[in-house]
């Protein structure tokens, strides 16, 4: 899919150090590259957003069952962020996850990462409830905040 200059395609496993590089970058905690990889083998929608000279501007990761979805992963590059681009990712794994059938999609996010809090009840997510001591943190553990959307 073509947004403006900007396209989104799968992930290939040429991709996976890019992604992994830009995924340590953005977070204290960051998926390994073979977490990356799992996630391509065992068949989850994994794709990027290029920018219109090729570069990797975010990436996001999708699984789905019967006709439920969960977001896993969306990243933009960090210094990328505040562009809109947050949205166009999650925008594009909606549109997938309605496309397969799926009537609801579920994430976890910290309640520490402000900017997707927002951006998540921005497109219509509510919170489920939260998954005690789920994220590693500096401190220990951080809890997650549980988000649904259910789509039309």
């Amino acid at each position: 899919m073509v947004v403006g200059a900007r396209r989104f395609r799968a992930i290939s496993g040429d991709d996976l150090d890019a992604v992994a590089a830009m995924e340590a970058e953005a977070y204290e905690y960051p998926w390994t590259r073979g977490i990356f990889h799992d996630c391509l083998r065992v068949g989850y929608r994994c794709d990027l957003l290029q920018g219109e000279n090729g570069e990797v501007l975010g990436y996001c990761v999708l699984a789905s069952a019967m006709d439920e979805a969960h977001i896993l992963n969306l990243c933009v590059a960090k210094d990328r962020r505040g562009e809109g681009l947050g949205g166009e990712l999650l925008d594009h794994l909606l549109g997938c996850a309605g496309a397969a059938g799926c009537r609801r999609v579920f994430l976890e996010v910290r309640p520490s990462n402000a900017a997707a809090l927002a951006l998540y009840a921005g497109r219509g997510f509510e919170q489920l409830g939260l998954r005690r001591d789920y994220y590693r943190a500096g401190d220990g553990r951080e809890d997650a905040v549980v988000l649904a959307k259910t789509l039309r």
